[in-house]
This record gives C-alpha cells, structure tokens and sequence, in this order.
C-alpha cells in the first residue's frame, strides 16, 4: 500500500511539475502579428480596437495557455491580443497574452508600424527604427 502512495505522489508531482514548466514557454508570434485589443461578439463577428472586424473561416484563437477556443467562449469580453489578418483583412489567428507577453512593449498596432520597426525572432521583441 505504501508503494502505491509513492507511486501516486510521484505522479502528482510530476504532472504538476509539467504544467509549471508548460506555463512558462515562450510563445513565438509571427513578424505579421500585431497588438490589439479583441471582443468576440457573436460568431465571426468581432469588434478589433473598437472597429468591427470578422473572424476568418478556419480563424485559430488560442488561449493564454496556447490552447485553441471557440469564439463562444469568450464572448462578451474585452481581450488583449496578438493577432494575423488574411489578405482580405479578416482575422485569421489571435493569441490571447498573458500578462507578461502584455508587457512586452513596444509591439506594433498597424501594419504600417510594423514595416518601419525591426522584429527579432529569437527574442521576441520590436525595436523602433
């Protein structure tokens, strides 16, 4: 019996030691991503900075645990985001940030601004020109 206690407490242990560490990877964001605020109204539509925006079909939310949502989940509320458009303007991917992805600043807004700065992949990082 005291064997299958060890057992059991190792596994607990290790399951939590996994999750500790899964919540601490770096999540890479594509060049093309950019910083923005999202609500999921309801379906594809959503308001992007305060402007109506759709969801592409086939869109990827991902959750600050990088796991996908549907855009149900998370209606109604006000999100800050990195997010992909398509070439035809919808919303294609969006990541919702954690608090220290939030941080990291400065993250360009328009594409405009993200053409004249200068992405580093490795680090994550913009750097203005």
């Amino acid at each position: 019996m005291n064997r299958c206690a060890l057992r059991l407490a190792a596994a607990v242990i290790g399951l939590s030691a996994c999750s500790l560490t899964a919540a601490q990877v770096q999540r890479n964001f594509p060049a093309t991503a950019l910083r923005g605020e999202l609500t999921v109204l309801q379906g594809a539509e959503v308001r992007l900075n305060g402007q109506p925006a759709r969801l592409a079909p086939g869109a990827r939310i991902r959750d600050m645990q990088n796991l996908l949502v549907l855009s149900g989940a998370i209606a109604g509320v006000t999100h800050p985001v990195h997010y992909t458009l398509e070439p035809n303007g919808l919303l294609l991917d969006v990541w919702l940030l954690r608090p220290d992805e939030k941080a990291r600043e400065p993250w360009p807004r328009t594409v405009a601004e993200s053409r004249t700065w200068v992405f580093d992949v490795a680090g994550q990082n913009w750097t203005r020109r």
